[in-house]
C-alpha cells in the first residue's frame, strides 16, 4: 500500500471518528437541553358568577355592650364600633351580649351562636375564639351594608384553624425615591429598616414605636379577616448561642451578641401583643441563617457547613431554646431551605442565607432536630416544600416521590408542611399540587394576593373561584390538611412594581379581595365567593346596588383578562422541561415587569404555540398556523374583556361611590391594564409572527412581522411615556424586549449578507479545487486557493501545496480565511457583540501567533494553509445556516429542530476539532508527529488560556451577563434576578478550572515541542 493510500484512509477514519464524537457531542447538547412538554391537568373552577344586587341595610347604632373584660374582646368590639361608625348611615338602635362558657379552650373551637332581633343580638360561644370571631363577622356584616340578622343561627368552628398571613407591609416605610428606578428586584422587604441601627444602642425607639403602632394596626385588621397567625421575619438576629452544647458562638465583645438582645428586647412586645390578641407568631427564617461569626464557628467546629450532621443542627436547635424561654408568646418557627442569598439579603447587615440544605439527609436531620426541640418546647415547627431547582430535594414541592423521599416517616405532631397550591409557583395554568394530597404530616395550603408575577395586584383579578376549587378538593382528597397561609403582601421582588404596600400606600384594596377571599374559604369551604366580592365591593367602593353589580360584574371578566392577556394559553397550559428544570407558564415576561427577547423563551414558545394547532398532516409537514392565529386571538379577547371591564366600571354613577378617589384608582388601573394588554396583544403577535418567518420562510409571515413590529414600537412609545416614573402604574421594563426587536430587525439584512459571503467562500472553494488540475492555477489567487483546498482535505500535503508560491498568494493564504473568519462571526451576532468577536478572535490569534513562534524559521505557509483551509469550511457551514433567516433563524433551528441541531453540532465539532488535526498533520512534515502535536497543544492550551483568564478576572457571571445581552440567547432578566451561574448551576470557579486544563496542555504541548536528545551508548576500545 503506498503512502498515499495509507494516508488517505487514515485521514477518512480520522474523519469518521470526529463524526462519531461531534454526534456524541450533539446527544449529549440535546439531552442536556431536554426540551420538551407533556400535557397538565388544568384547574376546572366554576364560572365565575355575580352575586344578585341588594339595598343597603344600615347598621343600628350599637348603645350598649355587655362583654367579657378581656383585651382580644375589647378590640373585636372596637372593629365592630369603627365599623358602624364607618357606614354611610345608621338606623336604630341595638345592644349586644356576649356569653362565654370557657375562654380558656382550645382555640380552633371558634364555633358560636347568634341570637335575638335587630334591637338586641347575644352571642353565645364555647371559647373567647367563637366570642370574638361573631363580633368580627358582625363587624364584616357592618361593612358590607348587609344585615345583621342574617347571622342568626349557629355557627361551626372554622374549617381549618390555623389562618396565618406574612407580616404585610408592616415596617416597610413607602418612600418613592426606592420604587423610581424600577429595576431593584431585590426580595429583601426592609421592614424595620428605621427602626435597627448598626451602632449601638442598635433600635431606634421613635422608629420602634411607630413600627409598633403599625403592627397593631396590622394585627387588628387581620384578625377581622379571620387571620389568627402571622409569619414574623427574622430568627438568628434575635439570639445570642451563648448557651450552644459546643461553647458560645460570639467571642467576648462581639457586638452580634449586644444587637441580638437589643433587637428581641424591641420586638418581644410585638410577639407578646399578638399573643395578647390570639395570634400565634412565627419566626420566619430562611435555612441556612447565618452571620459571619456563626458561619465561622460552625465551620471552625464541624469542618464546613456539613448540613447532614445531626450534631450540627444542635446549635440553631440551642438557639430556639434561648427565644422560647425568653420570649413564652413566641409559637414556632417556619423554615424555608429553597431560595437564599444575596436577593434577599438586606446591605450592610451582616446577616444573611445560604443555599446549603440541598440533600434528602439533610433535610431529614434538620427536620429531626427541629421536631424534638418543637416536642420538648410545645412548638411548632412550619416546613416549606418550596425548593424548585436546588439539589437532590429541588423537586419536592411538585414531585410526589421527591416529597415521599423527604418526609416519609418524619410522623412529629409538631411538623407542619407548607405548600403552595399550584404545582410551582403562583402562576395562573398550573394544576393543581397533588403533593398536597399526600403524607402524613400536618399541612397547610399557601395563597397569595397580591399576585407577583400577575403585575403585583395593580390588575382586579378576582381568585375566589380557584381557590375554592383548589381548598374543596385538597380537603376532600388530605383531612391533614388543617389551614392557610395567606400572602398579603409579600413574594417576588419588593420594589421593581407598583408602590402598593398593604394597608398603607397604592390601590391596595384591589388585592384585599384575594385576602377576603381566602380566609373565608379557609372558614367555611363552601363560602358564597360571589359574595364575598360583592361585599368587598360594598365595603371599599360603594353601596349602590347597581354600581356594585357593576364592580362584581367586572371582576367576573378579571381572570380571562388575566389569563389569556399575560399567558399565552397555548404554552401555558402545558408543563414544559428544559435544562433539567420545569421553567414557569409565563416566560415570555421574565419575571414581573421584563419583557423578554431572547431567542430560547421565544423560539421554544412559538414552537409548542405552533404544535398546539396542528393535527395529523398538518403535525406532519408544519403546515398548520392554527395554532399561532388562536393565541394571536386570545391576545385580542383578554383586551376586549378589559374594555369591557372599563365601561362597566365608568358606566356607574359616579355620586354613588364612597370616595372620588377610589373611583379614579379603579379607573386609573382599567386604564392602566387596557394599555399593557395592548402592547402585550402586539408583541405576541410580533413574536409569533417572527418564528413563523424562521419556520417557513414565508414572506407573508415576514411582512406579517413587519407590521407587528411597527405596531408594537408604537405602542411601547406610548407606554413608556405614559407610564414611565409612575409610582401606582409604573411601565413595564421593555430593555430586554427592545435589545430583542434590535436583533430581528438585523435578520435579513444578516441573511443576505451571509448569502453574499457564502457565495463568495464557495467560489474559493471551487477555484482551489479546478486549480489543481487547470491552467487557472497561474491566475492571482488560485495558486493561494488551491493550496488551502489541498492542505484542509489532505493535510500532509500541506507542504508541497505551498511551494513557489508568489508572495501575493501567501498572503492571501492568511487574510481571506482570517477575513471570513470575522466576517462570519460578525453576522452571527449581528454586529452587536463585540464580547463575542473579542474573545472568538482572541483566541485564534493567540493560537496563530503561538504557532508561529514554533515554527520560527521554518516556513509558516503549511500550517497557515491547513488551518485557513479548515476554517473556510467551518465559515461555510455556519453562513449556510445563518443564510435563510440571518442568526434569528440559525438559533431557531438550534432550540426547536433536533435533528438539524444534531446534524450541525456534529458537523461543526468535527471541522473544529479537524482545525487541530490538520495543523498538525502539516507541521509533522517539518518537525515530526512528536514535536507537530507539542505545536498544536501548547497553542490550544494559550488559546484557551487567555480568554479563561480574563473571564476569571472580570467574574463568570459578569461576563456571561455582557455577552448574553449582546447575544440575547437566555432570557435578559436571568442575570438581574436570579443571575446566569446560578440558574444554569454553573460554579464560579469553571473558568479558572478552565484556564488550569489550559494550562496543562500548554506545559504538555512545550514539552513535546522540544527537541528532545537521544542518549548514545558509550564504547569502550579494546
Amino acid at each position: 500500500m503506498t503512502t498515499a493510500r495509507r494516508r488517505g484512509i487514515l485521514a477518512a477514519v480520522t474523519a469518521i471518528v470526529l463524526l462519531a464524537i461531534g454526534g456524541g457531542v450533539a446527544f449529549v447538547v440535546g439531552d442536556a437541553l431536554g426540551i420538551r412538554t407533556e400535557p397538565a391537568a388544568q384547574m376546572q373552577p366554576a364560572a365565575p358568577v355575580i352575586a344578585a344586587a341588594t339595598d343597603a341595610v344600615a347598621p343600628p347604632e350599637f348603645a350598649t355592650f355587655d362583654v367579657p373584660d378581656t383585651e382580644r374582646v375589647t378590640v373585636a368590639i372596637d372593629e365592630l364600633r369603627d365599623a358602624v361608625a364607618d357606614a354611610s348611615a345608621r338606623e336604630g338602635a341595638a345592644s349586644l351580649t356576649v356569653e362565654m362558657a370557657n375562654a380558656d379552650a382550645d382555640d380552633a373551637a371558634d364555633g358560636y351562636t347568634l341570637d335575638g332581633d335587630p334591637a338586641a343580638l347575644r352571642i353565645s360561644a364555647a371559647t373567647e375564639a367563637g366570642a370574638t370571631r361573631a363580633i368580627y363577622d358582625l363587624a364584616a356584616q357592618a361593612r358590607a351594608a348587609q344585615p345583621l340578622t342574617d347571622l342568626l343561627g349557629e355557627h361551626p368552628a372554622s374549617r381549618l384553624p390555623l389562618r396565618m398571613s406574612d407580616l404585610g407591609a408592616v415596617g416597610v416605610i413607602p418612600d418613592p425615591a426606592e420604587w423610581e428606578s424600577g429595576d431593584d428586584y431585590s426580595h429583601a422587604s426592609k421592614a424595620f429598616a428605621a427602626v435597627v441601627q448598626p451602632e449601638s444602642p442598635y433600635i431606634d425607639q421613635t422608629a420602634l414605636a411607630a413600627a409598633y403602632e403599625d403592627f397593631d394596626g396590622f394585627l387588628r385588621h387581620s384578625l377581622a379577616n379571620g387571620i389568627n397567625a402571622v409569619a414574623f421575619p427574622g430568627f438568628v438576629e434575635f439570639v445570642t448561642f451563648d448557651d450552644v452544647p459546643g461553647g458560645a458562638v460570639y467571642a467576648e465583645g462581639d457586638d452580634h451578641r449586644d444587637k441580638a438582645l437589643a433587637l428581641r428586647e424591641a420586638f418581644a412586645p410585638f410577639w407578646e401583643r399578638a399573643d395578647e390578641l390570639g395570634v400565634k407568631v412565627f419566626l420566619r427564617t430562611d435555612m441556612l441563617a447565618l452571620t459571619g461569626p456563626l458561619e465561622r464557628y460552625l465551620i471552625d467546629r464541624f469542618g464546613s457547613l456539613d448540613t447532614e450532621d445531626p450534631e450540627f443542627w444542635e446549635v440553631y436547635a440551642a438557639g430556639l431554646d434561648e427565644l422560647y424561654e425568653a420570649v413564652p408568646a413566641l409559637d414556632g418557627v417556619l423554615i424555608r431551605i429553597g431560595e437564599a442569598g444575596p436577593v434577599y439579603d438586606v446591605g450592610g447587615w451582616d446577616y444573611y442565607s445560604a443555599l446549603e440544605v440541598t440533600t434528602v439527609d439533610a433535610v431529614r436531620t434538620m427536620l429531626g432536630a427541629f421536631t424534638a426541640q418543637a416536642e420538648a418546647s410545645d412548638r411548632e415547627v412550619i416546613f416549606r416544600t418550596w425548593s424548585v431547582g436546588v439539589g437532590a430535594v429541588g423537586d419536592m414541592h411538585t414531585n410526589d416521590a421527591s416529597y415521599e423521599a423527604v418526609l416519609d416517616g418524619i410522623d412529629s405532631p409538631a411538623l407542619i408542611v407548607s405548600t403552595k397550591y399550584t404545582l410551582g409557583d403562583f402562576y395562573t395554568w398550573l394544576p393543581l399540587n397533588h403533593t398536597l394530597e399526600q403524607g402524613d404530616q400536618r399541612r397547610i395550603v399557601e395563597f397569595q394576593s397580591r399576585r407577583e408575577f400577575e403585575n403585583f395586584g395593580a390588575f382586579p383579578n378576582d381568585l375566589g373561584a380557584q381557590y375554592q376549587e383548589a381548598l374543596q378538593q385538597l380537603l376532600a382528597a388530605n383531612d391533614r390538611i388543617e389551614g392557610v397561609w395567606v400572602w398579603t403582601q409579600d413574594g417576588g421582588p419588593w420594589r421593581a412594581g407598583p408602590m402598593s404596600l398593604y394597608l398603607k400606600s397604592g390601590f391596595w384594596q384591589l388585592y384585599e379581595l384575594n385576602t377576603q377571599l381566602a380566609a373565608a374559604l379557609a372558614q367555611d369551604s363552601e363560602t358564597d365567593v360571589a359574595e364575598v366580592t360583592a361585599d368587598w365591593a360594598r365595603q371599599w367602593f360603594s353601596d349602590d346596588p347597581a354600581t356594585v353589580q357593576a364592580i362584581a360584574e367586572a371582576m367576573t371578566l378579571s381572570r380571562d383578562a388575566i389569563a389569556q392577556g399575560m399567558y399565552i394559553q397555548q404554552f401555558a397550559d402545558k408543563r414544559v422541561f428544559a435544562i433539567g428544570l420545569e421553567p414557569p407558564p409565563m416566560m415570555w415576561i421574565f419575571e414581573w415587569d421584563i419583557l423578554t427577547g431572547d431567542s430560547a423563551v421565544l423560539d421554544v414558545l412559538y414552537a409548542i404555540v405552533r404544535d398546539s394547532g396542528q393535527s395529523g398532516a398538518d403535525a406532519a409537514s408544519g403546515a398548520s398556523s392554527a395554532g399561532i392565529d388562536a393565541a394571536i386571538a386570545d391576545g385580542a379577547q383578554a383586551v376586549a374583556a378589559v374594555e369591557k371591564m372599563r365601561d362597566l366600571v365608568t358606566g356607574s354613577d359616579a355620586a354613588t361611590w364612597h370616595s372620588a378617589e377610589m373611583r379614579d384608582a379603579f379607573v386609573g388601573t382599567l386604564d392602566y391594564e387596557l394599555d399593557t394588554l395592548r402592547l402585550l396583544e402586539a408583541y405576541r403577535a410580533m413574536i409569533l409572527h417572527q418564528g413563523q418567518w424562521h419556520d417557513t420562510l414565508s414572506p407573508e409571515s415576514y411582512a406579517e412581522w413587519d407590521a407587528d413590529r411597527a405596531a408594537y414600537e408604537t405602542l411601547a412609545a406610548t407606554h413608556l411615556e405614559r407610564y414611565e416614573g409612575d409610582l401606582d402604574y409604573p411601565a413595564f421594563n421593555l430593555t430586554a424586549a427592545l435589545l430583542g426587536v434590535d436583533r430581528a430587525e438585523r435578520d435579513l439584512t444578516m441573511a443576505w449578507l451571509a448569502r453574499g459571503l457564502l457565495l463568495l467562500a464557495i467560489a474559493w472553494v471551487v477555484i482551489g479545487m479546478l486549480a489543481a488540475r487547470t491552467r487557472l492555477v497561474a491566475r492571482p489567487g488560485a495558486a493561494a486557493a488551491r493550496a488551502t483546498w489541498i492542505a484542509s482535505t489532505r493535510p500532509w500535503r500541506a507542504r508541497e501545496s505551498t511551494l513557489g508560491m508568489l508572495e501575493l498568494d501567501r498572503w492571501l493564504l492568511l487574510i481571506v480565511p482570517a477575513a471570513l473568519l470575522v466576517a462570519t462571526r460578525a453576522v452571527q451576532t449581528s454586529f452587536l457583540s463585540w464580547t463575542h468577536l473579542v474573545v472568538t478572535i482572541g483566541a485564534w490569534a493567540v493560537f496563530a501567533i503561538v504557532v508561529r513562534l514554533f515554527v520560527w524559521q521554518r516556513s509558516p505557509w503549511p500550517v497557515i494553509a491547513a488551518v485557513g483551509g479548515v476554517v473556510m469550511l467551518r465559515c461555510i457551514l455556519a453562513l449556510f445556516a445563518l443564510s435563510f433567516t440571518g442568526p434569528g433563524g440559525y438559533w431557531f433551528a438550534f432550540w426547536t429542530d433536533p435533528v438539524l441541531r444534531t446534524v450541525y453540532i456534529t458537523v461543526a465539532f468535527a471541522l473544529f476539532v479537524w482545525v487541530f488535526v490538520a495543523a498538525g498533520w502539516a507541521l509533522a512534515a517539518q518537525v515530526r508527529a512528536r514535536r507537530a502535536t507539542g505545536y498544536v497543544l501548547a497553542a490550544v492550551g494559550a488559546g484557551l488560556l487567555v480568554p479563561s483568564a480574563a473571564v476569571g478576572v472580570i467574574g463568570l457571571e459578569s461576563a456571561l451577563t455582557l455577552w448574553n445581552d449582546e447575544m440575547g440567547l437566555l432570557p435578559w432578566g436571568l442575570a438581574r434576578i436570579l443571575g446566569i451561574t446560578t440558574y444554569l448551576e454553573i460554579p464560579d470557579a469553571a473558568p479558572w478550572a478552565a484556564a488550569g486544563f489550559a494550562a496543562l496542555l500548554l506545559v504538555v504541548g512545550v514539552v513535546l515541542a522540544l527537541p528532545w536528545r537521544r542518549g548514545r551508548a558509550l564504547s569502550t576500545p579494546s
